[in-house]
C-alpha cells in the first residue's frame, strides 16, 4: 500500500516509534495523520511537527469504547481510515509474583487493543474496498521476554491475532503487518523494575543485537507496508532465532536458560 494521500491513525504517537511513524507518513504525502497517545500533550507535540496534515487526541488503548469513539470521530472528519497503526505499549518486569490485574493490564494494552482497533476499523475498510493494519508486537512475541511473563505472553498473543486477521481478511482487501523489533531507543527501553522497585535482572536481553533508532524502525515498517509484507524484523537476527526455535524447540529452550544464567552472572 502506498502512503500518499492516505488517512492514518497512530496510537502511542507521543514519542518513540509512534512519533517516527507519524513523521514518516507525513513525509510520504499522507492526507491526514491522527496522532494519539495516553499523554495527550505528547500527541499534540507530534501532530504539531507534521504541519497541516497532523491532528491529535488523547487515547487510552485499554479502553475499547474510547477506540471505537476515536474511529467514529476520524471517519466523520476525514471520511475514512486507510491505515491504523496499533502501536502503544509499555514495559513491566515480573512473572508469577505480579497480580492478575497487572497481567490483565498488559494484555489490555498489548493484545486486546489490537482486537478493539480491528473491530472498529475493518468493517469500514472492507466496505470501501480495503485498508491496512500495522500492529506493534515485539521480538518477544516470536521468542520470549525472560524478565517479564505478561510482556512475553501479551506480545505472543498480538502476533497470533495479526496472523488470524491476515488469514481471514486478506481476500477482503485488508493488509496486515506486525512489527517485532528487539531494543529500540524509546521510553520502554529503560530498566524494568520488579514489585520491590529494583531493576529487573534480564534488562540486557533485548539489546544484545544493538539498539535501533525509532526512525530506522519506522522506515522498515513503511517499507513493509509498501510491500504488504507480514513480519517486520528491523533486527534481522530475530529471523534466525525464530528459525532455530522452530527447528528444535527443546534445544532453543535450553539455550535460553543458559542465556538467562549468563545475564544473571550465574
Amino acid at each position: 500500500m502506498e502512503i500518499k494521500d492516505k488517512v492514518a491513525v497512530v496510537t502511542g504517537a507521543g514519542s518513540g516509534i509512534g512519533r517516527a511513524l507519524a513523521q514518516g507518513f507525513a513525509a510520504r504525502g499522507a492526507a491526514a495523520v491522527v496522532c494519539t497517545d495516553l499523554n495527550a500533550d505528547n500527541a499534540g507535540e507530534t501532530a504539531a511537527m507534521l504541519g497541516d496534515v497532523g491532528s491529535s487526541a488523547g487515547l487510552d488503548v485499554a479502553d475499547e469504547a474510547a477506540i471505537e469513539a476515536l474511529v467514529k470521530d476520524v471517519e466523520g472528519r476525514h471520511g475514512r481510515i486507510d491505515l491504523f497503526v496499533s502501536n502503544a505499549g509499555y514495559g513491566r518486569g515480573g512473572g508469577l509474583d505480579l497480580s492478575t490485574d497487572e497481567w490483565r493490564k498488559m494484555m489490555d494494552v498489548h493484545t486486546w487493543s489490537h482486537l478493539a482497533a480491528a473491530r472498529a476499523v475493518i468493517p469500514g475498510m472492507v466496505a470501501r474496498g480495503g485498508g491496512y493494519l500495522l500492529n506493534t508486537a515485539s521480538a518477544a512475541g516470536l521468542l520470549t521476554q525472560m524478565d517479564s511473563g505478561p510482556y512475553a505472553v501479551s506480545k505472543h498473543a498480538a502476533v497470533a491475532f495479526a496472523e488470524w486477521v491476515s488469514i481471514n481478511y486478506a481476500e477482503q482487501g485488508i493488509g496486515v503487518s506486525v512489527l517485532c523489533p528487539q531494543a529500540v531507543r524509546t521510553n520502554i527501553l529503560g530498566p524494568r523494575k520488579d514489585d520491590a522497585g529494583k531493576p529487573g535482572s534480564n534488562t540486557g536481553q533485548a539489546s544484545g543485537d544493538g539498539v535501533l533508532e525509532p526512525e530506522v524502525v519506522a522506515d522498515a515498517c513503511i517499507e513493509a507496508i509498501h510491500q504488504e509484507r507480514f513480519l517486520v524484523l528491523p533486527h534481522p537476527e530475530v529471523a534466525t532465532y525464530f528459525q532455530r526455535k522452530a527447528n528444535d524447540y527443546d534445544r532453543w529452550l535450553s539455550g535460553m536458560r543458559r542465556f538467562k544464567a549468563r545475564l544473571q552472572g550465574g
